[in-house]
């Protein structure tokens, strides 16, 4: 599959490395991930293209054709620079929301130590069945923004799924630890290639702010290009979300933008 955009070079990395369905057809790519069909980013239309002034319609109607039992609708925008263009208004009319992030990159050469090297934590790759336990716990506690209980099931298929890359020896989970307790939780994974993606960077809420977070992605970056043999390693992010900071600091480069628009479930 050509795909110029990184993020979503990565991204569909990832689903394939989990088992999701990739087709490629006239214009776009479906992408279906049946074990988890809750997944928004896992069951999605990816678009060579912006579409042209009234097209938006035909994308929806493509959309649920592929996925008539689905209740949300996510597209993505195979480019690098994140422009909509005119066609932003037409499509923030059809009750999409806009979901442009920055992807990032980092070399070996570009990777700093953190500003505020955190002692108190244990970091580490997860290894026995309660470190994937306090993983979910800790996605569970960071959610707050879809319902519990739907969210619980998402999350749990996302943490098997993760646990099964890293078994399969693409990768793995990494956690901070203080007191035996798992405060900040991220994953990273490859497919041999050469570039490995990070996946949900989380912290508790209350152990925020205490630098384990960039402590456990300084962690993960080394055994990332000591272990897993990267030479690039890649992190998507929310451009207005502060953590985007704690990446920079550790070294890593804003390289493009990742196009992607979404409908939630009503």
């Amino acid at each position: 599959m050509d795909v110029k955009s990184l993020g979503y070079r990565t991204d569909l990395m990832l689903l394939r490395l989990c088992g999701s369905q990739l087709e490629e057809q006239s214009g776009h790519f479906t992408i279906r991930t049946p074990r988890n069909p809750g997944f928004w980013w896992g069951n999605f239309l990816l678009y060579k293209s912006l579409p042209a002034s009234g097209e938006f319609e035909r994308w929806q109607a493509e959309f649920r054709a592929a996925f008539p039992a689905a209740k949300h609708m996510t597209f993505g925008v195979d480019c690098t620079d994140g422009q909509l263009g005119e066609v932003a208004a037409e499509i923030e009319a059809a009750g999409f929301e806009l979901a442009p992030n920055t992807v990032m990159t980092a070399g070996r050469a570009d990777l700093r130590p953190p500003a505020r090297p955190n002692m108190r934590g244990e970091y580490r790759k997860l290894t026995r069945d309660d470190d994937w336990a306090q993983a979910l716990q800790l996605r569970l506690a960071c959610n707050d923004t879809v319902k519990a209980q739907s969210y619980q099931i998402h999350a749990e298929e996302r943490m098997r799924e993760a646990r099964r890359m890293a078994e399969a020896g693409h990768g793995g989970w990494f956690g901070a630890f203080v007191n035996g307790q798992m405060e900040a939780g991220m994953g990273l994974y490859t497919d041999g290639c050469g570039v490995a993606r990070f996946q949900s960077v989380e912290t508790r809420p209350e152990a925020r702010g205490q630098g384990l977070a960039s402590n456990l992605v300084h962690f993960a970056a080394q055994y990332g290009f000591e272990q897993m043999n990267a030479q690039t390693l890649v992190m998507v992010a929310d451009p207005d979300y502060l953590a985007i900071r704690l990446y920079r600091a550790v070294g890593f480069k804003d390289t493009e933008t990742q196009l992607g628009f979404e409908k939630r479930p009503a």
